[in-house]
């Protein structure tokens, strides 16, 4: 059973930028309601996408580097990354149907 993995600002490049497949990364803080509230669905994502999606989270509150560099303004934001570039993001937390099709159209 996969559930998403955390990264840092120290190794965000090594394990989202340089990952040869797309990454979903889940931006979130431990204070913040909606973000308990969509981890569950992160977790499903990681394990129905295993091998085709890497999933990391991010705790803005610990790792505030990469969350400015991103611009990320309200958590949670779920962000999609392919090939060191974003390209695509889901803010608040939404039903798993929303984020498997978003992450589908990058597959």
């Amino acid at each position: 059973m996969s559930a998403a993995e955390q990264v840092t600002d120290s190794n965000f490049k090594q394990e989202v930028l340089d990952s040869a497949i797309p990454v979903l990364v889940d931006f979130w803080a431990p204070w913040c309601g909606p973000c308990r509230m969509v981890a569950p669905v992160v977790d499903e994502i990681a394990q129905q996408y295993e091998g085709q999606v890497k999933v990391v989270k991010l705790n803005t509150d610990e790792n505030p580097a990469v969350a400015s560099q991103y611009g990320i303004r309200s958590i949670p934001t779920l962000m999609i990354f392919k090939g060191g570039q974003r390209v695509d993001m889901v803010v608040g937390a939404v039903p798993r149907t929303n984020l498997a099709q978003t992450l589908e159209k990058h597959l």
